[in-house]
């Protein structure tokens, strides 16, 4: 039996977006697909709290910045190809990816500026302060070799990152390791991406909810969305050379799998309540890759069809009613008016 304390508790709502770099066109379009059904409004101002890692955190911070999931979705759609150098035509895309294939060898395989390019003109100057929504966006330090997390200011010790470029945050998690080079931030900080460690931030999310936010976990629903699965397997025998692309997979499906085993622990047991709304297809090894813009409509497609399937079971969990509004601990520092000017420079 709850006790009435328990009963009062308001219920918080969790979204966790996994990192996949063009892979991202699923979950953003599943998330456009039920934004459909909001009457108008933002899907994030549902939620409580939004975390996203790699190709998930450009759009939990957009999110949280107001943007609608349909816009993300478009940003995927019109611009991904400027982003991974493609899109010119089917015979200098293929010279191209012959060309950045040899570079792989040696440096990071895609340019990091038109990426920047993309996000400066989506987020313009915007800090993390500007969310409206808590925000949590894992990065990786390899100088360091310490985790580095991006939030909002939901807690007295969170005094820093609330300041910080958004675009630092979102060109920080998005730097995948030999696809785009080290991102230094406007503080000389080199960062990777949080998918090293955290791809499927859904476990992060809910530690972050139970102990920052003392949110009890009785109170936490949480919607967690995949950028796909795909099935593979590795023989038994196999050597350095033999699991290839495999081996990136591996770890990252163990460290998703293990994410979510811990997250239901958290929440509860499964057989006792339903806490966790786990999205995701499964689908070939290397039929839909991390940085190949051809699978954009592919991707799309299976979004908006997840979203139709799922629409009934997740509207009345978490679409009734907008998210209580954020009120930060710390906000940022309004430009002075000219009576303060004036003291400033006597």
């Amino acid at each position: 039996m709850k006790n009435e304390e328990e009963a009062q508790q308001p219920t918080r709502r969790i979204l966790c977006i996994d990192g996949g770099g063009i892979l991202g066109t699923f979950p953003a379009a599943l998330l456009a697909g039920l934004e459909e059904h909001l009457q108008g409004r933002p899907i994030g101002s549902y939620f409580d709290l939004i975390a996203g890692t790699s190709t998930g955190g450009i759009i939990a911070i957009g999110l949280a910045m107001g943007l609608c999931a349909s816009e993300l979705l478009d940003l995927y759609e019109q611009r991904g190809p400027e982003i991974f150098g493609q899109g010119r035509g089917p015979v200098a895309d293929f010279v191209f990816s012959k060309l950045r294939l040899g570079r792989w060898l040696l440096m990071n395989k895609h340019d990091g500026a038109p990426l920047r390019a993309v996000l400066e003109d989506v987020l313009g100057g915007k800090r993390i302060g500007d969310a409206r929504t808590r925000l949590l966006i894992p990065a990786w330090n390899p100088v360091a070799r310490s985790v580095y997390i991006y939030k909002t200011a939901h807690h007295a010790r969170l005094r820093n990152d609330y300041k910080s470029l958004a675009v630092d945050a979102a060109l920080a998690t998005a730097a995948a390791p030999t696809y785009f080079r080290r991102h230094v931030t406007q503080h000389a900080v080199g960062l990777t991406d949080g998918g090293t460690w955290a791809n499927n931030p859904t476990a992060l999310a809910i530690v972050e909810a139970i102990t920052m936010l003392g949110w009890p976990r009785e109170s936490l629903h949480v919607l967690s969305l995949g950028c796909l699965e795909e099935t593979y397997t590795i023989r038994k025998w196999a050597g350095i050379g033999t699991p290839g692309s495999r081996i990136i997979k591996l770890f990252m499906d163990g460290q998703s799998h293990g994410a979510m085993g811990i997250a239901k622990l958290l929440t509860g047991h499964e057989h006792e309540r339903t806490a966790i709304y786990r999205i995701n297809q499964t689908v070939p090894h290397n039929t839909y890759k991390m940085d190949d813009t051809r699978v954009i409509q592919d991707l799309k497609g299976l979004g908006y069809s997840s979203a139709r399937d799922r629409q009934p079971v997740l509207d009345p969990v978490f679409f009734t009613q907008p998210a209580e509004a954020f009120a930060p601990v710390y906000v940022l520092d309004q430009e002075p008016d000219m009576a303060s000017r004036e003291r400033l420079s006597a």
